[in-house]
Parts: structure tokens; sequence; C-alpha cells
């Protein structure tokens, strides 16, 4: 399938149905066996991805431990290097090898800097850094959105990527790219409007995509962060 274009209002940036460096054996039957998983259990991948290196990803609705096991699966699928970000005290002993290999990155929260700036530093100091949040930030239902993610992307000078699981029509994907403006209410508008129709596994227990409007000052861009 030839690659197609998604546009943003302000961007047109190409999506690529494979965007990633020629696969190794081992990288192959991983791929294989997770699209073989997916495929029996009804699932469809959207293959389509940014043509982009560096980006945030989230991932709206999350309502289910299944989220993360199909999460990992079309990873996997897509051969998507997707980094996640956890407490450091996790990568002790003897898993640190499993998680970093899933893409975990340890982040020592004990030190001053900020979750938000120490994210925007991550991206600072890589070329290639792809990194995945989920704004609702638990499984059961919330009233509003977390809005680190859409900080991270504006202090780092990158887009964010919105990917979804729908579980209506079950599949899986990343479809559009929002550049943050600075408005984060119109942005928010946008983020809203594409995930109208996506659906979870407990649709109940979807979190409204709204902000707390006593709570959304814009931090300052950093300039520095390269």
């Amino acid at each position: 399938m030839q690659p197609r274009d998604y546009k943003d209002h302000t961007k047109n940036k190409k999506f690529t149905a494979n965007p990633q460096a020629p696969l190794t054996r081992d990288v192959k039957v991983k791929q294989k066996i997770s699209e073989a998983i997916l495929r029996l259990a009804g699932w469809r991948v959207d293959k389509q991805l940014p043509a982009l290196d560096r980006y945030v990803l989230i991932a709206y609705p999350h309502t289910s431990n299944w989220d993360f096991v199909l999460g990992m699966l079309a990873k996997w699928s897509l051969q998507l290097p997707l980094n996640w970000v956890a407490k450091h005290s996790i990568f002790r002993g003897p898993f640190r090898p499993l998680l970093i290999a899933m893409g975990g990155v340890p982040l020592n929260r004990e030190k001053s800097t900020g979750f938000i700036e120490k994210n925007i530093e991550l991206f600072g100091q890589r070329d290639k850094f792809i990194l995945g949040l989920m704004p609702e930030g638990t499984r059961s239902k919330t009233h509003r959105w977390k809005t680190g993610f859409y900080h991270i992307a504006r202090g780092a000078e990158v887009p964010i990527a919105l990917g979804y699981l729908d579980y209506r029509h079950k599949v899986i994907g990343v479809a559009k790219l929002i550049y943050p403006s600075g408005d984060i209410h119109r942005d928010f508008e946008q983020i809203k409007a594409f995930y109208a129709d996506k659906q979870g596994y407990r649709p109940e227990c979807q979190g409204d995509i709204r902000i707390d409007d006593h709570n959304h000052k814009l931090p300052a861009q950093n300039d520095s962060q390269n």
C-alpha cells in the first residue's frame, strides 16, 4: 500500500508506511508474531507513521490493562521505536535490560528538575526520540487531561502525534499531527475533534478531553534546548 498524507491545520507532514531502517531477522520474527496475534484477536494496525524522528505520541482512550498489551503488540508490529518514561527505581535489578529493551527510559524524580523539564532535556540530548504518554494518566474516569505532554512538545519544539485504540472498530493507529501553537484551548479543540469517534474497552471510563481552566498557564518556551 502506498503511503498517504494526513494534513494538519498548520503543517503538511507526510506519514509513511515504512519510516524505519531495514529489519533484522529477529525483529522480523517478532513483527510477524505480533501481527499474527493481533490478527487472531480481530485487530488491524494502521501502518502509517509520521516520517519524523522526534515527536510526542499520545494515546487515547485508556480504559483497560489490555491497552498496554495491544499497544506493545502494535509497537512491535510497526517496529516503532517508542520510548516511555518511568521512575528510575523500577529499572533496578534483573528486569532493567527487559524494560529498556521495551523502550523504557529511567527518570530520576528525586532531583529538582520537574517532569516536563526532564523530558524536554531528553529530546535535547537525542537526535531520535519518540515519547509515548497517556494524557488521562489512569484507566478510571477522569474529568480533565494531564497537559504535561503538551508542554513537553512545545518546549522541545516537536509535534504531537495522535495515537488511538478504537475498540469499536478494532483499529490501532496514529493518524494526525498537532504542532503546539501556544493556544492550548484551540489545539485541544482539534484533539477533541479527532478522538470524538474513538471508543475504549470501557467507554464509560473514557476521560473527558478538557483541561483545567485554573491550571493551564503555559511555561515559557525554552529556546536553549537543542
